[in-house]
């Protein structure tokens, strides 16, 4: 064994510049393939971690304007859903639909005695923080069920909001009073989030501070029982069957009602995150490709410059497969040797990675699991490098070997 790793450092000494620039290829082929695996999962973290704070079981219907004509009404008419919707839908499709809610839209000045800003409120049901990723509480409490029962002036504020209109820096805000449109809410609760900044109230209170109540601009279906994509396209036609026999509009009509279907979206952006691995992992044994073809260069010459020493090894009773196994095991230990530099290289670039602030990445440092991925793709392309190579040794006679100067 001794002997086998002294005539491996005999080779990497003979051509140290012609050893270094291969392995350089190497080292940056690894480098490579670590960092956009890193940078693949942090993606697929970042994404995995939002589907966890979000409710994705869901489907959203806006209304629209038909763009087809139906059973005598003219195409261009306005399709508003209504208060009668969030019944009928759970009824028509109790397999798919757990519980129907919507949002109601306002926008006024909302203000203290000293302070006042200009914002969006919005009527929303106890479980609209779990919606679509709109934002963490991080003081007080949400909306709950009593407040929609009793139609209650309560409000939760946004975080920047709560600085704004309770300085300094909204410590005071929660058991604060502001106004709105000649009304007096408690501020109840302060919530952060980096995109959102609407002012949430009751639903219930929302609708008597509307021209209309009846009117629906959205609704929002929560799903159950839904684990296929053929599930989540069920539970769509279901609803859009229900509120075209609600409404009197064609259930092929697309523009009558607007669906975003988060359920089978998420289930699409999942299958997008497998084959963002599977491309990376394609790209980088590419770029790893380079690097083992120069490899098996260095080795088709090493084996041509000892043709006389093999064979007097042959001559003096050598087996086939010990030549072949010294020539495999030189190659393995250089892709080996280099490619670990660039596992090293790779896995500090990713550690920078972690660190950024922002939501792009989350975690994207490489597990032990990849490492050994790495290392047992790095393992076979060595020895695929000097296999080509080592059966052309086995090709040389040893009085032809003996020969050679």
């Amino acid at each position: 064994m001794l002997n086998s790793f002294h005539e491996i450092a005999q080779t990497l000494s003979h051509n140290k510049l012609r050893t270094f620039l291969t392995g350089i290829a190497v080292t940056w082929g690894v480098f490579m393939l670590i960092v956009l695996l890193g940078a693949a999962r942090g993606v697929t973290n970042s994404f995995e971690r939002n589907m966890a704070k979000s409710s994705m079981a869901r489907i959203v219907v806006w209304s629209g304007r038909t763009s087809i004509p139906y059973k005598g009404n003219r195409e261009g008419r306005a399709v508003y859903m209504s208060q009668k919707d969030l019944k009928i839908i759970p009824e028509e499709n109790a397999r798919y639909v757990d519980d129907v809610t919507s949002r109601l839209a306002l926008s006024g000045t909302v203000s203290t005695s000293a302070m006042s800003v200009r914002a969006d409120l919005t009527g929303v049901y106890p479980n609209e923080l779990q919606l679509g990723n709109r934002g963490n509480l991080i003081e007080g409490r949400f909306i709950n069920q009593r407040d929609m029962r009793d139609k209650s002036k309560v409000m939760v504020l946004p975080q920047e909001f709560a600085k704004q209109l309770f300085p300094p820096e909204g410590k005071k805000s929660v058991g604060g009073r502001v106004s709105n449109s000649g009304l007096s809410f408690l501020v109840v609760g302060v919530y952060e989030s980096e995109w959102h900044r609407d002012i949430y109230i009751p639903f219930s209170t929302a609708r008597t501070m509307v021209e209309d109540p009846n009117i629906l601009n959205n609704i929002n279906v929560n799903l159950r029982n839904v684990k296929t994509e053929q599930d989540g396209t069920a539970a769509e036609e279901g609803i859009r069957s229900t509120l075209s026999r609600a409404h009197g509009f064609d259930p092929k009509d697309d523009n009558a009602i607007y669906i975003a279907n988060y359920f089978n979206n998420s289930l699409t952006a999942g299958k997008a995150m497998g084959i963002l691995d599977t491309a990376v992992w394609a790209l980088g044994i590419l770029t790893l490709l380079t690097g083992i073809v120069g490899i098996s260069n260095i080795m088709f010459v090493t084996v041509r410059e000892r043709t006389h020493e093999i064979g007097i090894r042959r001559a003096i009773g050598a087996k086939p497969r010990q030549i072949l196994w010294q020539v495999v095991t030189e190659s393995v230990v250089i892709t080996v040797l280099f490619g670990y530099i660039g596992i090293v290289l790779g896995m500090a670039v990713t550690q920078l990675f972690a660190n950024v602030e922002g939501n792009l990445f989350l975690n994207p440092t490489v597990s032990l699991s990849i490492a050994l991925e790495v290392t047992g793709v790095l393992v076979l392309s060595g020895a695929l490098a000097g296999l080509f190579p080592a059966l052309k040794a086995l090709k040389i006679k040893p009085v032809e070997a003996l020969m050679e100067e």
